[in-house]
């Protein structure tokens, strides 16, 4: 079966899995604010998931080229787009939140928040659209790179405020903390590994 065929099945299925698991926790709570809330903290934990599988797959085939670091990184595009609709879902679950209850959504966001997570939208939606190999050609390899480095990096940045912010009141949220900077330290484990071997090499 080609690559690409097993890539787009793979973000299809994991997209309507995301799908349905939001309706469910939504006609659950009978489309109640409490239900949006729900559906947003959800949305939130899928997409560090999927966000974390695909920002870190390079760098475990890296460190540990076996098996399954290896299909990871082979699979990191579909990985990347499921990323991307699962966040398409935790926006609207943002969306109706706020146009069902507008004073208690003020409450829990402010207009700071909101910027950085418009610009992570931009990037989210950026990194998508340029997830084909037409675009790396377009763009050019090191275009593209630049592009998906500081958009990944950014990314991982909100997530470290979002969960962070949450912690003191929910200790829960330290592990997520945690492990978005053990991500980090995993990947300038890679990189200076990569430079050891070019210095190596050359």
């Amino acid at each position: 079966m080609p690559i690409w065929i097993s890539r787009w099945r793979l973000t299809v299925l994991l997209s309507l899995l995301l799908t349905a698991m939001t309706i469910a926790i939504l006609w659950s709570h009978g489309g109640s604010v409490e239900g949006y809330r729900v559906a947003i903290r959800a949305t939130a934990r899928t997409s560090l998931l999927l966000f974390l599988m695909a920002y870190t797959a390079s760098a475990l085939a890296q460190l540990y080229p076996g098996g399954f670091a290896r299909r990871l990184l082979r699979e990191r595009r579909a990985l990347g787009l499921s990323f991307a609709a699962s966040h398409a879902l935790h926006l609207y679950a943002i969306i109706v939140f706020w146009n069902a209850d507008p004073a208690l959504f003020a409450t829990q966001s402010n207009l700071v928040s909101q910027s950085f997570g418009s610009v992570a939208y931009l990037f989210i939606a950026l990194m998508a659209l340029t997830s084909n190999d037409r675009a790396v050609r377009w763009l050019g390899p090191r275009n593209w790179r630049r592009l998906h480095a500081i958009g990944g990096l950014y990314i991982w940045g909100t997530f470290v405020v979002s969960f962070a912010k949450r912690a003191p009141d929910k200790p829960l949220y330290w592990a997520a903390a945690a492990l978005l900077f053990a991500v980090i330290g995993l990947k300038l484990w890679a990189w200076r590994l990569r430079r050891r071997q070019a210095a190596a090499a050359a």
